[in-house]
């Protein structure tokens, strides 16, 4: 679909990989729901058979914590993969009016329809959407009136309205899978109903903000390029005493290890010791306010201490102004009280949650709160502005926090008691959502200010989830892209096929899997199995199957086999004809018709037969698609040579003003092309494509100058017809040689690392800046391909340049 596809970043928060059309939609929309409760079984080490006691033996969901419980036993078999247990758990008729085993067949409607792109799922979802939130909508009145009968410290009724405001996402989301103008605008009205609603929970559930909110601390400094995981357990940042703040128990001191990227305040480092407050932490009327903020829900938590504040004031000033002693001591009195009570609130309002159903509020309502935040700040910025018109503002650091929350609540742990706690189900669906961003930046940034961080971060959600649900696709998938981004490509390859060969119970999300293959192989020149996979995902899915057939020919002219190269090209026109939801192409396809075209009417130039036209492609159209994929970054040096090789020896042969020593040297007697043999390249297109994918390879060999020279070549290429998009990405990936030409420059031949001055930093930043700039004006055009793509892998590459700037202090 278009914006799935094409704004890949934008949809990572609703997507399982920013990567693939078919699972950008899918991942951690806001399917949060049941939680077990605190008599559910512990977990055992199996938790797919954990799932299937649950479901076989739950009792009928006869209150609010049995209800979460039993529905908590669905969303287990669908986590593992098993969504056809999952739909009979959740279709219980003992359980059909509970809005929670509704949600959880509205979830496995959704992610059917958006992981495999099925047209005739989407109504399925979209009633089952429709239907959950008329049912939350009467439940919670219904609580409002007779009291919840699981208990808790928050208002009868709140538990609905967050699963309420979880199926109006999902019921928008669903309009949008649809790509009409009336679904994006059924899509926005619902987006806008949720974001209301979220910000009322915000305010209700974390009234003094997240900071007393147990999430690991983040190191102060840059992390070294050690991607193993720090086996000391994780810090708190406490603001008071540590047994009222921490959300797990001591009992589950090892909890995941998950990290935002910002956090409200510094955090203590790893090898520190927490220091909370003691008994002698000074009266609310003696901590100042927290500084004003921008973000409109950051100013939430201040408003609570500065009532405190002001109540504290004017009950001194009254002291004061009481001459007598009894007055004195009645005013003493009174303000003690004030600070006893607004201790006890403080206590009260900061402890862990309790039970099931606090949980699921606590989970819910910071993973609603960050989802939608950061959903809002990786928009276009072309989207931003029109969003904006609806109130909508985003504090993405504030979101990453809330999400780090969330996703803490998921760790299995015991209380006090020996219940387990820590199963809520929006703490699952948040650490997908910070994978899914950590995935994303990684993939797509093409530069990480700290990236041995940001994989060890992605590799602590993952481990947590993954340990609880080992056959689930979406945690084998990102266990794989891990190791694809610590450069290892053949141990992510090795992951994707066992998960591949496990009985397929949920074919939407295996798809994912062959999906991720595909790309892996190719970035290998595997040539032939990347086609089998590519080729193999029409079987699965009903995305764009010319895209997928497009690059597998382009697999096939690699491996020089140009006759089955050729079946598959001529098997798009009638691919391209079918019926699109909303009856709109898809940005892959309206490059395709362009490229088929162009290739034709070279064909015909030539004096070629038009029926054999793949004999005039030259540059593989896999290599030219896997650009905007950034397939071409994470190879290692053989494969980058390879391609350097295969693209030199077109004719006529590069001439750049930098030597290079995997090109020829051209002197001005070399006979460019011999006499009446005609230039397989012979278009100002084809020259600017070969430049930028020769400039992007010598990058990734570390040949930074030859790089430059290349990439400058590409953006400033004249005629250009068809690859107008090229300009734009050739000046992105001249920002990202910069970078990392700069980052390389640190690096010292014995190992250790000496560091740029903040004066060369900030020359190399802001000569980025002006690059990103200049592709910015290409970015979110309708007339140039993928340009939205463009504009996101901008926006997330500007944030690791403001990381840096950071980390620089500059």
């Amino acid at each position: 679909m278009t914006s799935t596809e094409e704004d890949s970043t934008v949809t990572t928060t609703a997507s399982t990989e920013a990567s693939v059309p078919s699972k950008t939609t899918s991942s951690p929309v806001s399917i949060p729901s049941a939680t077990t409760s605190s008599e559910s079984p512990a977990p055992s080490t199996a938790p797919a058979a954990t799932a299937t006691t649950a479901a076989t033996e739950a009792p009928p969901a006869t209150g609010t914590a049995a209800a979460l419980a039993s529905a908590n036993a669905g969303f287990d078999f669908l986590f593992a993969n098993d969504i056809a247990r999952a739909r009979a758990s959740f279709s219980d008729p003992t359980n059909a009016s509970s809005p929670f085993h509704l949600l959880g067949l509205g979830v496995c409607a959704f992610l059917e329809a958006a992981l495999g792109m099925e047209s005739g799922l989407m109504g399925e979802a979209s009633e089952a959407g429709a239907k959950k939130a008329a049912a939350d909508a009467k439940k919670a009145n219904a609580e409002k009136k007779n009291g919840r009968d699981g208990g808790g410290r928050f208002a009868p009724g709140l538990e609905y309205e967050i699963l309420h405001a979880d199926a109006v996402v999902l019921l928008g989301l669903t309009h949008a899978l649809s790509e009409s103008y009336m679904g994006y605008f059924q899509c926005m009205y619902a987006l806008n109903a949720a974001h209301s609603k979220f910000t009322k929970l915000y305010k209700t559930v974390f009234p003094a903000g997240l900071d007393a909110y147990k999430t690991p601390a983040p190191s102060r400094t840059a992390s070294s390029s050690n991607l193993k995981l720090p086996s000391a357990p994780s810090i708190s940042v406490s603001t008071s005493d540590s047994s009222s703040l921490s959300v797990a128990s001591s009992r589950n001191a090892s909890s995941l290890s998950v990290s935002t990227l910002a956090s409200a305040s510094p955090s203590p480092s790893p090898s520190a010791p927490s220091t909370p407050l003691s008994a002698t932490t000074p009266p609310p009327a003696a901590v100042p306010a927290p500084a004003p903020t921008k973000s409109l829900f950051g100013r939430w938590g201040a408003s609570t201490a500065s009532l405190l504040s002001n109540k504290s004031a004017k009950s001194t000033s009254s002291a004061k102004a009481s001459p007598t002693p009894e007055d004195a001591a009645q005013a003493a009195l009174k303000l003690e009280k004030e600070r006893e009570r607004a201790e006890q609130e403080r206590k009260e309002r900061e402890r862990p949650a309790e039970g099931p159903v606090e949980e699921m509020m606590v989970a819910g309502t910071a993973f609603g709160f960050g989802l939608f935040n950061l959903v809002f700040s990786l928009l276009p910025k072309r989207v931003q502005s029109l969003v904006g018109l609806l109130g909508f503002k985003h504090d993405r650091a504030l979101a990453l926090r809330a999400l780090a929350v969330s996703a803490g609540l998921n760790t299995l742990g015991e209380n006090e008691d020996g219940a387990p706690t820590g199963r809520d189900v929006h703490g699952v669906f948040a650490g997908l959502v910070l994978m899914t961003f950590h995935g994303v930046v990684l993939l797509l940034s093409g530069y990480q200010a700290d990236e041995a961080r940001t994989i060890r971060t992605y590799k602590a959600i993952v481990d947590g989830i993954e340990a609880r649900y080992p056959t689930g696709a979406l945690w084998i998938l990102n266990r794989a892209k891990i190791l694809r981004m610590s450069n290892d490509p053949q141990g992510a390859i090795a992951v994707l096929q066992r998960g591949l060969e496990a009985p397929q119970t949920f074919v939407q999300a295996d798809t994912l899997l062959v999906f991720e293959l595909a790309w892996t192989l190719l970035a290998q020149r595997r040539h032939q199995e990347a086609a089998d996979a590519f080729v193999r995902l029409t079987e699965l899915n009903s995305w764009s199957h010319a895209t997928y057939y497009f690059i597998a020919a382009g697999c096939y002219i690699s491996l020089g086999n140009r006759t089955k190269a050729q079946e598959l090209l001529d098997a798009l026109p009638e691919l391209l004809q079918r019926k699109k939801v909303g009856g709109k192409d898809l940005p892959t396809e309206v490059l395709i018709r362009k490229k088929l075209e162009f290739y034709k009417e070279k064909q015909r130039r030539r004096g070629g037969d038009p029926a054999r036209f793949v004999e005039c492609i030259c540059i593989s159209p896999a290599d030219e698609l896997a650009i905007f994929w950034n397939t071409h970054q994470r190879i290692d040096d053989a494969v980058a040579e390879a391609h350097v090789a295969e693209l030199a020896a077109l004719t006529p042969p590069v001439a750049i003003a930098v030597p290079s020593p995997h090109l020829p040297a051209i002197d001005e007697k070399h006979q460019v092309q011999p006499e009446q043999a005609p230039a397989d390249i012979d278009t100002p297109d084809e020259r600017a494509l070969r430049a930028l994918l020769l400039g992007i390879m010598h990058r990734t060999l570390r040949l930074y100058a030859p790089a430059r020279a290349l990439l400058e070549a590409a953006q400033s290429a004249q005629g250009v017809k068809i690859s107008t998009w090229i300009p734009g990405v050739a000046l992105f990936e001249l920002a990202v040689t910069d970078l990392k030409e700069a980052a390389a420059g640190e690096k010292q031949t014995d190992g250790t690392v000496k560091e740029l001055d903040k004066a060369s930093w900030a020359r190399v930043l802001a000569g980025a800046e002006t690059k990103l700039d200049g592709a910015q004006s290409f970015a979110g055009k309708s007339d140039i391909d993928l340009s939205s793509r463009l504009d996101s892998r901008i926006a997330l590459l500007r944030d690791e340049i403001g990381a840096k700037r950071a980390m620089v202090g500059i």
